[in-house]
């Protein structure tokens, strides 16, 4: 079976690292049996050069004719690249806003795992790491404060800044319904986080979220206010599987709990809109200082592509191959120069893309 993929090499180190996860996704595909078709779309910086904006109508339309997207990373050095010289609506980073927007993408997954073998970066105490987590963070993208009305006035001679969060119902409802079809691909529990002592918007998203679980019996609903979320990420994180939560806390929760797995370079990403189609991105920068060198960590990227086998392909088996493949090459000892401690061996990113192709 064949299927079409978009790839966005993006700025800096991306298109190193997507050439590994392309690379990987390919091993996976003779395994078990399905092609993919891929083409390259412009974005970001590399779009500046070309058409001289971020992002074009043409790239927007080629995204969406895929099924999914994978993309490296976006932008550049903001003190030395031309690109910070244009307005804010041309530099690179408006580009990902803007096809974010353009392809309804509200739903963010961003998975926190803890791999036995990095465990010693973990800055959490032993005994809390020593029973490892696999969480993955549920955030609502698109609505909430970030989107919200807003002004600044002054009155009474007082400058006075507003924000408005909103949410309605059907907002609330396909993020719940995205979070429980997703857990049902996990360990079947959804712990929703919320402000429901003292927000309106908490306690229609607790309401909304609880009428949807009646959908999903086998599904263990749980709730949790926000602050206590923060606190439990760091004192057991084992406890959590996905935590659906909204646009704002998602972003404070999601950047904690990436923390604690001690690693940036490791950390996938997906977003997703109301079909299966999803656009699916490394955690971490474009880290122009290293581009071109050969030492950027590639797993992010390529666990990235196994997230796009399991959510936009439904290519469950290849996603486990893949994931067990990094688990295998870390096993082993491999380490790219980010992740290296003594004892291990270390790898440029063309290796590491080498190493786990050959174990999916």
């Amino acid at each position: 079976m064949k299927h079409r993929i978009g790839v966005i090499p993006g700025d800096g180190i991306g298109p190193e690292i997507v050439r590994e996860a392309q690379k990987v996704l390919d091993a996976a595909g003779k395994k078990y049996d399905f092609e993919l078709d891929y083409t390259e779309i412009l974005m970001g910086g590399a779009s500046i050069d070309v058409h001289g904006v971020p992002l074009t109508d043409e790239a927007i339309e080629t995204a969406k004719s895929g099924e999914a997207v994978l993309m490296g990373s976006i932008g550049g050095d903001a003190k030395t690249s031309p690109w910070y010289q244009l307005p804010p609506n041309r530099r690179p980073e408006a580009g990902l806003l803007g096809i974010r927007k353009a392809l309804n993408l509200f739903a963010n997954l961003r998975p926190a795992y803890l791999y036995e073998e990095l465990r010693a970066a973990c800055p959490l105490r032993e005994d809390i790491s020593a029973a490892g987590f696999d969480m993955l963070i549920m955030r609502e993208l698109t609505g909430g404060l970030y989107f919200g009305e807003r002004h600044t006035v002054t009155e009474n001679g007082l400058r006075k800044a507003v924000d408005t969060l909103e949410y309605n119902e059907n907002e609330i409802r396909r993020i719940a319904v995205k979070g429980f079809d997703i857990a049902r691909k996990r360990r079947h529990k959804v712990c929703s986080v919320d402000k429901a002592n003292v927000l309106d918007s908490s306690r229609l998203w607790r309401a909304v979220v609880e009428e949807v679980a009646r959908d999903y019996p086998d599904v263990e609903l749980s709730h949790m206010l926000v602050d206590n979320c923060a606190m439990q990420l760091v004192k057991d994180p084992a406890q959590f599987d996905v935590i659906l939560t909204e646009n704002m806390f998602g972003d404070i929760l999601s950047d904690e709990a990436s923390m604690v797995t001690g690693s940036i370079g490791m950390l996938s990403s997906a977003s997703l809109n109301e079909t299966k189609f999803g656009l699916y991105e490394p955690s971490h920068g474009s880290a122009p200082d290293i581009a071109g060198q050969n030492i950027a960590n590639p797993i992010a990227t390529i666990l990235s592509a196994a997230m796009m086998l399991r959510y936009s392909l439904d290519l469950d088996e290849a996603a486990d191959a893949v994931e067990a493949a990094v688990r295998k090459v870390l096993a082993d000892g491999y380490r790219t120069a980010d992740i290296w401690s003594e004892g291990c061996m270390k790898v440029g990113t063309i290796q590491m893309g080498d190493l786990i192709a050959e174990r999916v």
